[in-house]
């Protein structure tokens, strides 16, 4: 089964709309799929600066997400996700970019390239490990048959990864490049699909169901006004915390939480992957800033990045006056003081803290190849939230 995001394009619909009968799976007991919210529509409200509309990396201008979610019979649970930082010709209108490792535990295609350039040429794909190189090679294929590449001779796909070898069959390497095609295709400016859908499809993280969440924030006038979105994969762990709160005594296999036949271990091994957009004009170098305060919002959710964890940010900018035109000798670009990156730091880790506890608030139990995943059981976690007054009404939140 391959299942998309919307499309912004007649093509994204036609290839999204072949899809077969999914594989039922065990929802979480206490909170049906469809009523599973977002951090703050159940009250939990991360940091103190506002969001953007959607509160998501879409609302960064021009930024599109796309998702293909690959379930096939009771072993295949993994997918591929798509972020395009804007819609023209990225290989001609690359945008400043920046990568940063936090521990180093993992398979990134294309780092050295945007290491040494400081820009993006590609769409940023995030999928499971050993579908990495598949991948990358149906992204190339992808672009250079967009019009205008046809005497490119080099391209520097940007593909990602985390291990969702507990619910997916690893080893049959099922991502083929259909499913990649329709996550690009499917891309839109305005998809907040969270969850386990796409590349988190498999993941775990902290013992539970991890997957795709996704956050912004909007700086005010006197800050630059600046938009800053994150989208992040979460399938790495630690002791999770939730607005400071302390909930790992109930992840699963810790008393007094059930015991669950057939869990993932709940160490602090695995990854995270995390994609940051803004508008701020920022070079490589700021980039390079930005993404490193990206960290903190990771560890603020109980993470101590572990020896076996895959921790990688990608961050880039999508204003104009920061590009640097192709086939130009000299180039004249704009980009922020350094003395202006402080508010953009905070609104980076609010809003790195706030995608991850999105994604587990809307992934759903699942079961796979090695056994059942359980979703966060937001029945038991977010009375302990309101009573040390890290949730409060969701009304409010609105």
């Amino acid at each position: 089964m391959i299942e998309g995001g919307r499309s912004r394009r007649l093509a994204g619909f036609a290839a999204m709309l072949v899809l077969v009968a999914g594989v039922a799976h065990p929802r979480d007991a206490g909170v049906a799929a469809a009523e599973r919210p977002r951090a703050r529509d159940a009250g939990v409200v991360i940091g103190l600066l506002p969001t953007g509309p959607r509160n998501a990396i879409v609302d960064v201008d021009g930024v599109a997400v796309g998702h293909a979610t690959v379930i096939e019979g009771d072993g295949i649970r993994t997918g591929v996700s798509a972020i395009l930082p804007h819609a023209g010709d990225l290989y001609r209108d690359r945008v400043p970019a920046a990568i940063v490792v936090g521990n180093g535990y993992g398979k990134l295609v294309g780092a050295t390239q945007v290491e040494e350039l400081g820009e993006l040429e590609t769409p940023i794909l995030l999928t499971g490990t050993l579908g990495v190189w598949r991948a990358a090679d149906a992204l190339v294929a992808w672009q250079l048959a967009q019009p205008g590449m046809e005497e490119v001779r080099s391209l520097n796909p940007v593909v990602c990864e985390t291990n969702d070898g507990f619910l997916n069959d690893i080893r049959l390497r099922a991502l083929r490049p259909a499913h990649v095609h329709a996550a690009l295709d499917a891309a839109s400016m305005d998809n907040v699909d969270e969850g386990a859908i796409g590349a988190g499809t498999g993941t775990v993280a902290f013992g539970w169901k991890g997957g795709i969440g996704t956050s912004s924030r909007k700086l005010p006038q006197a800050a630059g006004g600046h938009t800053v979105g994150v989208l992040v994969q979460s399938n790495y762990g630690g002791r999770l915390t939730i607005g400071g709160v302390a909930l790992d005594a109930l992840r699963p296999g810790a008393s007094p939480a059930p015991e669950t036949r057939d869990a993932p271990l709940a160490t602090g091994d695995g990854s995270i992957m995390i994609v940051v957009a803004t508008d701020a004009p920022l070079d490589a170098r700021l980039l390079r800033r930005l993404a490193t305060r990206a960290l903190l919002g990771v560890g603020r959710t109980g993470s101590s990045m572990s020896n076996g964890s895959g921790d990688y940010v990608i961050a880039f900018s999508t204003a104009l006056e920061a590009r640097r035109t192709q086939d130009t000798e000299r180039h004249r670009v704009v980009v922020l003081d350094n003395g202006m990156m402080t508010p953009l730091f905070d609104a980076v880790a609010e809003a790195t803290e706030e995608a991850i506890i999105n994604s587990l608030f809307r992934a759903d139990t699942m079961s796979g190849h090695r056994g059942t995943v359980p979703a966060l059981p937001l029945e038991r976690v977010l009375p302990l939230l309101r009573a040390a007054g890290a949730a409060g009404d969701p009304r409010a939140a609105e």
